[in-house]
């Protein structure tokens, strides 16, 4: 598989030819859509992960790709076409499988309104938790980690890399950032990784897991 990161959350999963777009949100301006897309998967509805431009783009690029997400997204989606999933479901799309874990996004404030967030594992080798710091139970060869969140502190990215112990991790959710504020993140994130034998990396390019 073939992993390539844009800005902030969104990132790209290619296999035999077929592209999934994982939440592609506003903050993602580097995001070109491409062709071959056959699933858009949303972990939630707030905007740096679900922009409606940026799927509309995607759409009509792709006009049989499908959008994949729990309730929140796919009740909003009314024009394209939507598969609805939950915490604990299974489902295959062209090569990639894909099983669902947690529902909720973490706490920002008692102030704010839950809402819900699901967790992804990708054909049993990518994880990604959206917006939270849900433990899957299993093992994870490459994990794509938090870096920065209104709803976090980078200690708590730094225990969720060091509990999951990926083989690989990379950054991601860090647009609200300065260059210098990433440094940061990647120094601390990077001494626990070194610590604990991961490798990690910011992914300038893309990869193959």
């Amino acid at each position: 598989m073939k992993i390539t990161k844009y800005e902030h959350a969104c990132f790209t999963v290619e296999k035999d030819s077929q592209v999934l777009v994982v939440d592609p949100g506003g903050f993602s301006s580097d995001f070109i859509a491409p062709e071959n897309v056959i699933a858009i998967l949303i972990t939630h509805a707030h905007t740096d992960h679900f922009d409606h431009e940026q799927i509309a783009a995607i759409i009509d690029k792709n006009p049989d790709a499908i959008i994949v997400g729990d309730e929140s997204i796919t009740s909003n989606i009314e024009a394209f076409q939507g598969r609805t999933v939950a915490s604990g479901d299974t489902m295959t799309t062209g090569p990639f499988d894909l099983e669902f874990f947690g529902g909720k996004h973490a706490i920002i404030h008692a102030t704010i309104p839950e809402s819900t967030n699901l967790a992804v594992m990708i054909n049993d080798l990518l994880y990604y938790p959206g917006d939270s710091f849900t433990l899957p139970d299993r093992s994870v060869d490459t994990l794509a980690i938090p870096a920065a969140a209104p709803w976090m502190k980078i200690g708590e990215a730094m225990d969720f890399l060091i509990a999951i112990h990926p083989r690989l991790a990379f950054p991601t959710h860090d647009a609200i950032l300065s260059e210098e504020g990433k440094g940061i993140a990647d120094r601390h994130l990077s001494t626990v990784a070194a610590m604990s034998d991961i490798q990690y990396t910011r992914l300038q390019s893309p990869i193959e897991i």
